[in-house]
């Protein structure tokens, strides 16, 4: 299926490209994040499991489990902290 993905903050800074589009075969967001953690470099380093990432299916918060939709924006971003 056909995702839009969209990388913010530190995230973005360090895959270096603010997001881009392709074919997946992920059913699920944890799927898809494993597939670009399993690109390698600058992808398995800032999505690695472990590390704290927030998620977000066509606008809306969402959890590593909910399923994915062919033409879904799906965007990755570290949690935000204020003051």
């Amino acid at each position: 299926m056909k995702v839009t993905v969209k990388y913010f903050a530190s995230i973005r800074e360090a895959i270096g490209v603010p997001g881009e589009s392709l074919d997946s075969a992920a059913t699920t967001l944890s799927d898809l994040r494993d597939e670009l953690i399993a690109r390698g470099g600058a992808h398995a380093e800032s999505l690695a499991r472990g590390r704290s990432v927030r998620m977000a299916l066509n606008k809306d918060m969402s959890d590593e489990s909910v399923a994915l939709v062919d033409g879904a924006e799906v965007a990755f971003f570290p949690p935000v902290t204020g003051g």
